[in-house]
């Protein structure tokens, strides 16, 4: 063999040894580029993760308390029973309960506890019709027999209260 044919030799193989090692260059890069975005998926679905906890661990707080407030309606109600049928109402002690009540409420309402309205018409997601009389307007509330509350915008109990219907007229 000649010297030009050895070199010839020698070039072609060290052009297979570089489009190998290029070649092994591209995967290596194609793999690099596959872990970087797995990495960043993981660190996405993570980053989802810790917010989606985050609402979940805040909208329990919100709401982990309303058992205990539920409980304690009793109590309100116990209390404004006893005001209702107080004889005296300017006694010292009646004045101290209407104190403790509206203490009460102030306490409860700073922790979400609203009342549900009962002075327009009835409303079946947040009224329970317990007796219906006749009456000019249908559909009206009439009377109420327990208040409701939402606790931060969720239903916590339901108003019971009667519910006028109109009067049918009868034809001939």
């Amino acid at each position: 063999m000649t010297a030009k044919s050895e070199k010839k030799k020698a070039e072609e193989e060290e052009n297979q040894i570089l489009k190998a090692m290029e070649e092994e260059l591209s995967e290596a890069n194609a793999k690099a580029e596959e872990y970087l975005d797995m990495a960043r998926r993981a660190q996405a679905d993570f980053e989802n993760y810790r917010k989606r906890a985050q609402r979940d661990n805040e909208e329990y707080k919100k709401y982990a308390t309303s058992e205990l407030i539920e409980d304690l309606l009793l109590t309100v109600d116990d209390l404004e029973r006893a005001l209702a049928l107080a004889e005296d109402p300017d006694s010292k002690f009646v004045k101290g309960i209407e104190g403790v009540h509206k203490n009460l409420l102030k306490l409860l309402a700073s922790k979400g506890l609203e009342e549900i309205p009962t002075d327009g018409k009835f409303d079946p997601l947040v009224h329970e019709a317990l007796l219906t009389e006749e009456g000019d307007t249908d559909g009206k509330i009439s009377e109420v027999f327990q208040k409701g509350y939402t606790i931060n915008g969720r239903l916590l109990r339901c108003s019971k209260v009667k519910v006028m219907m109109k009067k049918e007229e009868k034809g001939e």
